[in-house]
């Protein structure tokens, strides 16, 4: 590492000739135990916005301190552009005009990933076991898959999803084990739909009314919490600890359960 690592305006660290405006400088933590993920992300970055990356590793703690101390900062990595310190990754983020998303602020990124994903599942199936392209078909499939795969968000943090699901679904807080519960039910209620819908089988009629009871319990939760209390909540739907707002998404997710739950006795019924 350089002796003298502070920026004047003699000196400056990675200060560039206008011939060679594209070159950055790159402080970044590489120990043996650890290889700082902000520090490569920010490499690949300047390499994706063209730069030429002078690397430089801080490989023992001892190092990585005394950059810090030199430098007046408390993290690493630490970008330099034409000699002024730009700062983290989040910070070369907003310097090159990229969209940051703060501590706690509220994002459809989750569903958006799960509802591609489950699509996208979904088509794969129908292309493979039918001919043509039932759309129905690939509906049942795509709100099935989507259920289990909501059932297995809640059930990696239990806790954490009952934590939030308390704060507006109304049978629960009456009833606090039903919320532990509820991620439960709804994977029994997908995977039955994926096994019975238009079955003449009878147990659709204990998978539809399941499917039938969370979702109007759900959808009516929901309504009074988001449009008629006007409350300002994160949605349960994917987990604990997730940044959904909660409203039109896990009002959607409630509708889709009752509609499953309607499909699954209506085709039952008309098979027998």
């Amino acid at each position: 590492m350089p002796s003298q690592l502070t920026v004047d305006s003699t000196d400056r660290i990675g200060a560039t000739s206008a011939e060679d405006s594209k070159t950055a400088v790159l402080y970044r933590m590489a120990m043996p135990g650890h290889l700082c993920p902000f520090g490569l992300k920010s490499k690949a970055l300047l390499k994706l916005k063209r730069y030429e990356v002078e690397d430089h590793l801080l490989e023992t703690r001892e190092e990585t301190d005394a950059f810090m101390a030199e430098q007046g900062v408390e993290t690493t990595p630490q970008t330099f552009i034409e000699g002024t310190r730009i700062g983290g990754y989040s910070d070369l983020k907003k310097h090159f005009g990229l969209p940051i998303t703060k501590e706690g602020e509220t994002t459809y990124q989750p569903v958006i990933a799960i509802f591609a994903s489950t699509a996208l599942m979904s088509l794969a199936i129908v292309a493979n076991l039918y001919e043509g392209f039932p759309v129905l078909t690939w509906l049942k499939w795509f709100f099935a898959t989507s259920m289990v795969v909501l059932a297995i968000q809640k059930l990696q943090d239990l806790e954490g999803f009952v934590n939030g699901f308390l704060g507006y679904d109304l049978l629960s807080r009456r009833f606090v084990p039903y919320g532990f519960a509820y991620p439960f039910l709804e994977l029994i209620a997908g995977v039955g739909m994926m096994a019975l819908i238009g079955t003449g089988n009878p147990l659709v009629l204990l998978i539809a009314p399941i499917s039938l009871f969370i979702g109007t319990i759900g959808a009516v939760s929901v309504i009074k919490a988001v449009y008629i209390d006007k409350r300002e909540l994160t949605c349960a739907c994917v987990g604990g600890g997730s940044n959904v707002p909660l409203g039109f998404i896990s009002l959607t997710e409630n509708l889709v359960m009752m509609t499953m739950g309607i499909w699954m006795l209506a085709s039952y019924f008309a098979s027998a």
